[in-house]
C-alpha cells in the first residue's frame, strides 16, 4: 500500500455537539444526542456500542451520507453543511473509502469492475483505474479472481474486494462498519490484519464494532450508548512516516464522452441482467417504431401513386372545358370552338393547345365488341399530355389534314379486342361500321385519381372524328399546354380574357392541374400525417412502458445506487447512469422496430399495397424512439437521483 504521511496534530473528523433526530408521526426519536469527539489524521479509532445505540448513524454522519439534525461537523477543515450534494460526493470520493457489513457489491459486475467504480466517478482514465484496480486486487491476494462476480466469491473475497474498492482513490480515511460482521473467525482475522497494515501506512481508521474483542485491535476506544458518546480512551498518535510523494487529486470527473461510454456499458450490463423484462420493454418500443415506419411507407405510398396519377394527365396544363362554371358539360354544349383551341395557341407562353372531342362507340374485331370512350384530337395530344407509345405511332399532322382513317388503342382496349396477344398495328378495327386502321397502341397509364381508367380509350383524328363519328364540330375540351410553368397563373387570366371577349359571356371553365396537384398533396399530407401521428400513439405506449419499467428499476436497485454515491457518484451521475439506461433500450428497440417496420413494409408492397421506402420516415421513427427515451426516462433518474444515500443503502 502506498504509505500516507500521518499528521497528528492535523484534526481530519471534528464533531461538535452533533444531533440526529428522525420523527415518525409525533414520535421523535433521537439517533444521535450532542455527539461530539475528533479523529486526527493517522489514527484507528473503534466506535462501539450495541445495536441501536446509534454508532451506525454516527458513522454515516462521519462519511458524509447523511446529515446532522443539529451541530457542527468539519472534514479536514472544511464544514460540511455548507457543502452541496454534488460536493458531497466528492467529497467522499477523495476522502473516505467504505468498507460495509454485507459488502455492498454490484452483483453484475466482476471483481475488478466493482474496485474501478470509485475511479470512474473521480475521473480516472479507463486504463489508469483497470491498472490500479488489478493491482490492487493482486495485492489484496485476489489476482486470480478479479473476472469473477461476487456470487462466485467467498465472503472473505468479498469483503477484500469493497477494501480493495475502498482503496481505489488513495482514501485518506476507511469507515468500517461491521466489517467482520458475515465473516468466519479465520476471515474476520485475516480482514483485522489488514486493516492494521493499512494503518501502519498511514490511514486513518474508524472501525464500528459492537463485538469488544474487535474494537480491542484499535489504538482508541470510543463507546456510545443511546445516541451518547459516554467513554472516550483518548487518541493514540504515531509518529509520522517518511514523507511520500505527493498524492493525485481525482476530485475531477472526466470528458462528456467517457462518462456517456461508460454509462452505456454499465447500461447494457444491467439491461442484460433482467433481460425478460428487457425485453417486454423492447417489445413495446419495437412496435411503436414499426407502426410509424410501415405507417409512413404506405401514407407516402399512397401519396406518390395519387400525385403520379396527377401527373399522368399533364402538371402544366390548363384544361378549357365548354359550360358556365357551376354547370355540368358535355361535348355537345356548343360554347367551344376548334377556333378557340387556334386562338388560344397564339397566346403568349402557350406551346400547344390542343382540340379534343369525346364520345361512347363500340369497336369491333371479328365477333369481339368492345364499348370504350374514343377521343378525337390533334397530333400533340401525346405530346402535350407526355404520353408515350407502347407500340407503333401516332397521330400526324397529315392523318388530321387529310381525314385518314386510323386509330391509336388504349392498352386496355388493345387487351380486349386482342385478347390472344396479337399485335394490333396493321389490324383494322370497326367503329361504327366505318373500318379504321390501327396505327400504334399508347403505353398504359393506368387510372387516374377518381378511379377512371386512362387507358381505357381509342384516339382518332378530330376532323375524321367530326366526319364520321361525332357530327356536330364543337369540343369537349382545350389542353392547354404552357411554355413556363412559373407563369401558369397569368397564362389562365389571359386565356379566360380572350374566350370571354371572343364570346362575349362566360360560357367556359378554365381548370389548372397545378393547383390539383398542390390541393392532392396538401390532402395526402395531411392523411399521411394522420397515419404517422395514429402510429405515434403506439410509440407514446411503448415510452411509458420504458418509464414504468424504469421506475421499477429505480425501486430495486436502491442500495446499487447507494452504493454508487457512497463511492462518489454525483447526482448528474446518476441522471445519466438511468437516463442511459432509457436511452439505450429505446436506441435498440428503434434499431429493431426499423428493421420490422421496413420488412413489414416490403411484405405490404408484396401484397400489392402501395409503398414508397425512404430513408427519411426510418430516421424519424428512430429519432422519435430516442426522444422517448429521453423523455419518458428523465423522471426515473430524476428519482434515482434524488434518493438519500443512507436510505438508499438501507434498502434490501
Amino acid at each position: 500500500m502506498t504509505p500516507l504521511t500521518p499528521k497528528p496534530e492535523q484534526v481530519l473528523l471534528d464533531l461538535a455537539e452533533v444531533c440526529k433526530v428522525y420523527r415518525n408521526g409525533e414520535a421523535v426519536i433521537r439517533a444521535l444526542d450532542s455527539a461530539s469527539l475528533r479523529v486526527h489524521a493517522g489514527e484507528f479509532v473503534a466506535i462501539m456500542g450495541q445495536s441501536g445505540s446509534g454508532k451506525s448513524t454516527l458513522m454515516n454522519i462521519i462519511g458524509c451520507l447523511d446529515r446532522p439534525t443539529s451541530g457542527r461537523y468539519r472534514v479536514a477543515g472544511r464544514d460540511v453543511s455548507r457543502l452541496s450534494p454534488d460536493e458531497l460526493a466528492a467529497l467522499r470520493s477523495r476522502m473516505f473509502g467504505f468498507v460495509f457489513q454485507r459488502y455492498n457489491l454490484l452483483g453484475t459486475a466482476t471483481a475488478v469492475e466493482n474496485v474501478e467504480i470509485p475511479g470512474v466517478y473521480a475521473g480516472r482514465r479507463r486504463r489508469d483505474r483497470l491498472a490500479r484496480a488489478t493491482a490492487l486486487l493482486k495485492r489484496l491476494g485476489l489476482g486470480d479472481r478479479a473476472g469473477h462476480r461476487p456470487s462466485e466469491l467467498s465472503g472473505g473475497q468479498q469483503q477484500r474486494v469493497s477494501i480493495a474498492r475502498a482503496l481505489m482513490n488513495d482514501a485518506q480515511i476507511i469507515l468500517a462498519d461491521e466489517p467482520t460482521g458475515a465473516l468466519d473467525s479465520k476471515s474476520g482475522e485475516d480482514l483485522l490484519d489488514l486493516l492494521r497494515e493499512l494503518h501502519a501506512g498511514g490511514r486513518t481508521i474508524v472501525l464500528i464494532t459492537h463485538d469488544p474483542s474487535i474494537a480491542a485491535q484499535a489504538e482508541r476506544v470510543i463507546q456510545i450508548r443511546d445516541g451518547s458518546i459516554v467513554s472516550d480512551t483518548g487518541a493514540v498518535l504515531r509518529a509520522p512516516s517518511p514523507r511520500p510523494k505527493a498524492q493525485a487529486d481525482f476530485n475531477r470527473h472526466s470528458a462528456p464522452l467517457a462518462d456517456i461510454a461508460e454509462a452505456t456499458k454499465t447500461a447494457f450490463r444491467s439491461l442484460r441482467a433482467n433481460l425478460f423484462r428487457t425485453l417486454l420493454t423492447l417489445l413495446g418500443v419495437v412496435i411503436g417504431v414499426a407502426a410509424v415506419v410501415v405507417m409512413l411507407a404506405i401514407g407516402n405510398g399512397s401519396q406518390q401513386q395519387v400525385l403520379d396519377r396527377i401527373s399522368a394527365m399533364g402538371t402544366n396544363l390548363l384544361i378549357v372545358r365548354p359550360g358556365a362554371p357551376g354547370v355540368r358539360s358535355s361535348g355537345d354544349t356548343a360554347t367551344l370552338l376548334p377556333a378557340d383551341a387556334e386562338a388560344i395557341a397564339a397566346l403568349p407562353n402557350v406551346e400547344a393547345a390542343v382540340p379534343e372531342r369525346n364520345s361512347r362507340v363500340t369497336l369491333r374485331v371479328g365477333n369481339i365488341d368492345y364499348q370504350t370512350s374514343i377521343l378525337g384530337t390533334s397530333a400533340d395530344y401525346t405530346r402535350t399530355r407526355g404520353w408515350d407509345m407502347a407500340a407503333g405511332g401516332f397521330l400526324t399532322a397529315d392523318d388530321v389534314r387529310g381525314y385518314a382513317p386510323v386509330i391509336v388503342l388504349g392498352r386496355t382496349v388493345a387487351r380486349n379486342l386482342f385478347p390472344d396477344g396479337e399485335d394490333p398495328v396493321g389490324r383494322y378495327v370497326l367503329v361504327r361500321n366505318v373500318p379504321m386502321q390501327v396505327i400504334g397502341v399508347l403505353a398504359p397509364k393506368g387510372a387516374t385519381p377518381f378511379g377512371n381508367d386512362q387507358d381505357d380509350m381509342a384516339v382518332v383524328p378530330l376532323t375524321t372524328g367530326f366526319v364520321q363519328l361525332f357530327g356536330r364540330q364543337y369540343l369537349s375540351t382545350v389542353s392547354v399546354k404552357v411554355t413556363d410553368a412559373g407563369q401558369i397563373d397569368q397564362t389562365e387570366s389571359a386565356i379566360d380574357n380572350l374566350l370571354q371577349e371572343r364570346h362575349r359571356t362566360v360560357d367556359f371553365q378554365v381548370r389548372n392541374t397545378a393547383s390539383i396537384l398542390a390541393t392532392a398533396q396538401e390532402t395526402q399530407g395531411t392523411l399521411t400525417l394522420l397515419l404517422a401521428s395514429v402510429a405515434s400513439i403506439s410509440l407514446l405506449v411503448g415510452g411509458i412502458g420504458v418509464m414504468n419499467i424504469m421506475l421499477v428499476n429505480v425501486t430495486e436497485r436502491r442500495r446499487e445506487i447507494g452504493i454508487r454515491m457512497a463511492t462518489g457518484a454525483r447526482m448528474r451521475d446518476i441522471l445519466l447512469q438511468f437516463n442511459t439506461e432509457a436511452l439505450v433500450v429505446c436506441g435498440v428497440g428503434g434499431l429493431i422496430g426499423v428493421v420490422l417496420g421496413l420488412g413489414l413494409a416490403i411484405g405490404a408492397e408484396w401484397i400489392g399495397f402501395p409503398v414508397l421506402l425512404s430513408a427519411e420516415p426510418a430516421l424519424l421513427a428512430f429519432a422519435c424512439a430516442f426522444l422517448t427515451g429521453l423523455l419518458f426516462g428523465f423522471l426515473p433518474a430524476r428519482k434515482a437521483a434524488r434518493l438519500d444515500p443512507v436510505v438508499a443503502l438501507a434498502s434490501e
